[in-house]
């Protein structure tokens, strides 16, 4: 598993996607790449409304796109962060191909293929990935599994306690 995640609040969404622009705007993604991205979701039922769902690559623990890659350039730190080493693609789209969340990207101007790496240099310094830094809503929070499960865990009980009939 990552040691990293990005949790995004929907609830508070309003999908201004300044996350998506300030990424591409720092990796320079070609035409058509996007490393984050935020989809529009109707909902008919109960009643008609807009919701927005943040998603970019998972970082997964055994991650396709680096078996599929035949020069190594998909590389997993130790961290569980999956970048891309630009000098050793090909662009051979190995790894566009075995991503079923479509997360490698292809960039037309260099020839090679790009992907979310949590900003990882902005990591290595101590700070957070620009997407969460740029959330206009602060709808985006970067934490680790643990620490992601137990905000959860603590904000379900307080809307719980908030939510509960007085029993008298």
């Amino acid at each position: 598993m990552s040691k990293y995640i990005v949790m995004h609040n929907s609830a508070d969404c309003i999908g201004c996607k300044a996350c998506e622009v300030q990424c591409r705007s720092l990796h320079n993604g070609g035409p058509g790449a996007f490393f984050c991205r935020v989809l529009s979701v109707e909902q008919t039922e109960p009643k008609p409304a807009l919701g927005f769902v943040y998603t970019s690559c998972f970082h997964c623990e055994n991650p396709w796109c680096v078996k599929a890659c035949p020069t190594g350039a998909m590389r997993r730190r130790d961290d569980g962060i999956v970048y891309v080493e630009t000098s050793a693609c090909v662009g051979c789209k190995a790894c566009i191909t075995a991503c079923p969340w479509a997360a490698p990207q292809w960039n037309a101007q260099t020839g090679k293929v790009d992907k979310c790496d949590l900003c990882r240099d902005r990591i290595d310094q101590g700070l957070k990935p620009a997407c969460v830094t740029t959330c206009a809503m602060s709808c985006l929070q970067f934490s680790t599994p643990d620490a992601a499960s137990q905000e959860k865990r603590q904000e379900f009980a307080e809307q719980m306690q908030r939510n509960r009939p007085v029993v008298r």
